[in-house]
């Protein structure tokens, strides 16, 4: 019984891991490098936007990604175009 239940687990994991390196999209935010531009910190952006701070400053090592709404409110926070925030994919 515990090495069929190894070998589901095992292939669930696996299953993920696949999922995950099909579905994984580079991309970058510059939101760290507009801050440090405008002299502003993520600190004073969590307060604008009114997240946590540990959100903005995940956000910022691009640990995680702010979703297309969140990046159009930082934005207009920064004033600054959206596209400015991200990394482009080609030049």
């Amino acid at each position: 019984m515990h090495l069929f239940r190894f070998f589901f687990v095992s292939l669930r994991l696996k299953i993920q891991q696949i999922m995950t390196n099909n579905q994984q999209v580079e991309f970058y935010n510059r939101i760290k490098v507009v801050l440090v531009e405008q002299g502003k910190t993520s600190r004073w952006l969590a307060e604008q936007i009114d997240k946590c701070e540990n959100t903005v400053s995940r956000w910022c090592l691009n640990k995680v990604q702010p979703s297309l709404p969140q990046l159009a409110e930082i934005a207009k926070v920064l004033d600054v175009d959206v596209r400015t925030l991200i990394t482009p994919t080609k030049e």
